[in-house]
């Protein structure tokens, strides 16, 4: 099963199953999150929840992605009770793109960089038997639900901005149940967009290169995930297919297993308030910087994989400073 968030006609929100030409609307649900905590509370699952309410049907599925009703599959009314972060070197050939970007020209062959010294960790460690924690992995924080924009919208990207970057990413969609638990709905596409000219001066800069807006969606798929998964990352300039390559994910292009990640995110006690929303990036090992692509406002990016439905578009837009050099007010 996959579900969507939209709005319809008069602006309010509603949950659907993504049913063929047309959305399945679930009744009585306003939001995913909701919907979700309600199946907890129910003792059920997601798909349990939405088959006990039953639905109708709905819009046209393409209608509603053309006229850019459809939001993010999962968010939360007050934006800063959803935690968007991500973990990174976490899938095979990940280390190569990263150790590219950082790498010396003169660097001796048997000194690591730091990324290629924790992607082995992850090789020797990132698995382990169910039960027991293995290596913790590279984590970031990325910002609250303020940052996500809409399937089909654009980036705002900040006028400092050194790059556009696109990371073609898988994303854990999940609620924290009444009880403090983390509870995982499904997964999503996403577009982990980030700043990688930033990143490659140091990786010291890694954190402020990854405070950028991002983007999942546009389904939210039930359910546990593929251990295979080969999708397409593409860059559109001028309606025209500048960059286009295959990613691949799932655990059997990982070098972490996802319980692993899943752990060594919420073993920390502040991530474990009751209706609290997290959105965590996987990781990816495929971005067009590393071969050379630079994106540009009115570009256009597209992420797709069979088995999440629609792929999830977004652009790019350049937005005027929100604060100038010494612009902090003194009491």
């Amino acid at each position: 099963m996959r579900l969507i968030q939209f709005e319809n006609p008069n602006g309010e929100r509603r949950v659907g199953v993504v049913a063929g030409e047309r959305i399945e609307v679930v009744a009585q649900a306003r939001s995913t999150r909701e919907l979700a905590l309600a199946a907890i509370r129910n003792g059920r699952g997601l798909a349990e929840e939405v088959q006990a309410r039953g639905c109708e049907p709905g819009p046209l599925y393409r209608e509603l992605l053309a006229e850019r009703r459809v939001l993010p599959p999962l968010d939360h009314e007050d934006p800063a009770h959803c935690l968007i972060s991500g973990t990174g070197l976490t899938h095979l050939g990940s280390a190569a793109t990263r150790d590219k970007m950082h790498q010396q020209s003169e660097q001796q062959e048997d000194k690591l960089t730091d990324s290629m010294r924790m992607f082995r960790w992850g090789l020797e460690g990132g698995r382990p038997q169910p039960g027991r924690v293995g290596t913790q992995p590279e984590w970031f924080y990325k910002g609250d639900g303020s940052i996500v924009v809409r399937p089909g919208a654009d980036f705002p990207a900040p006028d400092f901005a050194e790059d556009f970057g696109e990371e073609p990413e898988l994303t854990g969609l999940y609620v924290i149940g009444d009880d403090g638990k983390p509870y995982r709905l499904g997964f999503a596409l996403g577009n982990e967009f980030s700043d990688h000219v930033v990143e490659r001066k140091n990786y010291l800069y890694l954190a402020h290169s990854k405070l950028r807006y991002c983007a999942f969606g546009p389904e939210l798929r039930l359910g546990e995930l593929p251990r295979h998964l080969a999708g397409t990352s593409r860059i559109r300039r001028n309606g025209e297919v500048l960059w286009e390559r295959e990613f691949l994910s799932g655990e059997d292009n990982m070098c972490h297993s996802l319980e692993n990640l899943e752990y060594h995110h919420f073993k920390y006690a502040q991530f474990l308030r009751p209706g609290d929303v997290h959105v965590h990036f996987f990781g990816t090992a495929t971005l067009s910087f590393a071969d050379g692509i630079r994106a540009q406002p009115g570009d256009r990016f597209e992420i797709a994989q069979d088995a999440f439905g629609e792929p999830l578009c977004n652009g790019i837009e350049v937005r005027a400073p929100v604060i100038s050099a010494g612009g902090v007010c003194a009491l």
